[in-house]
């Protein structure tokens, strides 16, 4: 256990220190995307030899309490945010506001009490993973989005400038691009949720609170899809409703499974 706390506390520390680089470079005007990617592939390193020697101790994955999960979306959702940003340059611009966001599910981890849970039955199967990853991928796609929305919102009512980020309303385009994407692996989520209630409860679903949040979430999606293209509203307003999806989904993700009286809260 000490080896996983001593590789998890280098990864924070270093997942802390990519999102000051990002911010520092935001505020100094200039591009230092190189020394970020550079600290997120050793956090992300880091943590997978955490999440790894964790893993093999307990002979389950990073998905039963809320240590666990929190744990697995900071290593996924840094993960998912580096690979769009190295595959797109047009998506850095995001990062100054997108890693700011991450460090803050980062320093929940660490005020989370660890300990060991063995998983329930219902979680012997196939779909559980399958509708975790499409999940992770959904809320990273989002984070991604996020990031850049938050830019448009800095500038147009604080005034921040960002040198090295796209124009307001570039930004906001490649949002709404990116969470058409999301939107794919959303609605998948769903359906693998659902092949996995049935065979965990027999019962593809029930409206429990986690499910009742889910399919808020996914119609809140599909309305922000639906009303962008069929009026001209500001790019601030549509990047509000960005922000105001994030905050849904990350009440669905981190709040609702937590609270909730669900048979399979906190699993995602």
């Amino acid at each position: 256990m000490q080896s996983e706390a001593l590789l998890l506390d280098a990864a924070v520390l270093t997942y802390l220190a990519a999102s000051g680089v990002a911010i520092a470079s935001a505020i100094g005007g200039k591009e230092r995307h190189g020394a970020v990617f550079s600290l997120l592939l050793v956090a992300l390193a880091l943590h997978t030899g955490a999440i790894a020697l964790r893993w093999q101790r307990l002979d389950h994955g990073p998905y039963v309490d809320l240590f666990e999960i929190l744990s697995s979306n900071v290593w996924s959702l840094h993960l998912i945010l580096l690979l769009a940003t190295l595959s797109f340059r047009s998506l850095r611009g995001g990062l100054v506001m997108a890693l700011p966001v991450l460090s803050v599910l980062v320093l929940w981890m660490m005020a989370t009490t660890v300990k060991d849970t063995a998983p329930p039955v219902t979680y012997e199967t196939i779909w559980l993973p399958i509708h975790m990853v499409l999940g992770k991928v959904f809320l990273g796609l989002v984070v991604v989005a996020l990031g850049l929305c938050l830019v448009v919102v800095a500038r147009r009512t604080l005034g921040w400038r960002f040198t090295k980020a796209p124009a307001c309303a570039d930004a906001e385009a490649l949002a709404h691009r990116v969470m058409l994407v999301a939107v794919v692996f959303q609605t998948l989520m769903l359906v693998a949720g659902a092949a996995w209630a049935r065979d965990a409860w027999g019962r593809y679903w029930a409206w429990d609170p986690l499910e009742s949040w889910a399919f808020l979430t996914w119609v809140a999606m599909l309305a922000y899809l639906h009303w962008r293209p069929k009026h001209q509203a500001a790019t601030t307003v549509n990047a509000v409703l960005v922000i105001g999806i994030y905050v849904i989904a990350f009440a669905t993700f981190f709040g609702v499974p937590f609270i909730s009286l669900a048979p399979h809260k906190g699993a995602i």
